[in-house]
């Protein structure tokens, strides 16, 4: 039975505990306690977190070794490790499956040396300062997850629990992971290439109506998605709706779905081998000059560059 150990540290980010919930409900779903759960610190004993909670820990400086060891992080990253710390950090992760860094824990890693030649990423606030302090990794400020081999790291907060549900599916399968997403809620399982900024969120809709118009379009957008197909998804007529989706989101509805397609876009050539004409269609750019053009007016680069540096990136 894997033993899924995670380590937190004075004024822990409470969030960074929610990926827990995917080995819980992994658990569930399998009918069979495939996972335990292991809450530690490096000396043991009671834990404050960020908001003032404590919580009791198991002492990983003495604790057996773990399948799977969760280093997680706080607001801000710690800069309070000693070198014993690192050590004991060191030692279990040599004995460990696969080490994760999740939000600011991916700092702990690379104080750890544990990243050093690697992909890795953090929450995007402490990107850049994670690459000036720590020039040895390879920082990508803008995924949710990597997996670099045996090393994981995730952005923050929620980005988590994409990346616990990315390890359920290497463990149990494709249909197990889908199963604890729908448990969990998640609206959509995002792949750890996905950007951390999404144009849904950027989009800001305040109203359900407008809300539900874009998640709609998002799920369909090899589709036309018009005004009048939208107005209807959202019970408006298509003026209140064109009024009312610019009052909530400062766009018009064609940007809007441009803005989704070219972000459906660009993961489809980062992550896939798909053809330009195939991902044009598939994103409902129709065909791969229309897509091109919108990839110069937002991107400033056609999308066969932009595939180009991403399989350098992946490769290097």
């Amino acid at each position: 039975m894997p033993q899924v150990g995670f380590v937190i540290f004075p004024d822990f980010q409470v969030a960074a505990l929610s990926a827990q919930a995917a080995f819980e409900f992994a658990n569930l779903v399998a009918r069979e306690p495939f996972y335990t759960l292991v809450l530690t610190s490096i000396p043991g004993g009671m834990v404050r977190s960020s908001l003032g909670f404590q919580v009791e820990t198991q002492a990983l400086a003495t604790h057996p070794s773990f399948d799977t060891l969760m280093i997680t992080g706080g607001n801000l990253p710690n800069d309070r490790l000693t070198a014993a710390d690192l050590a004991v950090i060191r030692r279990h992760s040599a004995e460990a499956r696969r080490t994760a860094g999740i939000c600011t824990g991916a700092f702990v890693l690379a104080q750890a040396g544990l990243l050093r030649g690697r992909r890795a990423t953090t929450h995007w606030l402490f990107g850049r300062q994670m690459q000036l302090r720590f020039p040895e990794v390879e920082v990508e400020e803008d995924r949710i997850f990597i997996n670099e081999g045996p090393i994981w790291t995730s952005a923050g907060m929620t980005a988590g629990l994409d990346l616990a549900v990315a390890m359920v599916e290497k463990d149990l399968g494709a249909e197990v992971a889908r199963s604890v997403a729908r448990k969990l809620v998640m609206h959509h399982r995002r792949a750890g290439g996905q950007s951390q900024h999404s144009e849904l969120l950027e989009l800001a809709a305040s109203s359900d109506r407008i809300q539900k118009a874009l998640i709609y379009a998002k799920e369909n957008l090899g589709q036309a998605l018009t005004v009048e197909r939208l107005a209807e998804v959202a019970s408006l007529s298509p003026r209140q709706f064109s009024r009312a989706f610019r009052a909530e989101t400062g766009q018009t509805p064609a940007r809007a779905i441009e803005q989704l397609r070219l972000e459906a876009a660009r993961i489809l050539l980062e992550d896939s081998r798909h053809p330009l004409d195939v991902v044009a269609r598939e994103t409902g750019f129709l065909d791969p000059r229309r897509m091109r053009e919108s990839f110069l007016r937002v991107y400033g680069q056609p999308p066969q560059v932009m595939r180009r540096a991403a399989r350098e990136r992946s490769a290097a």
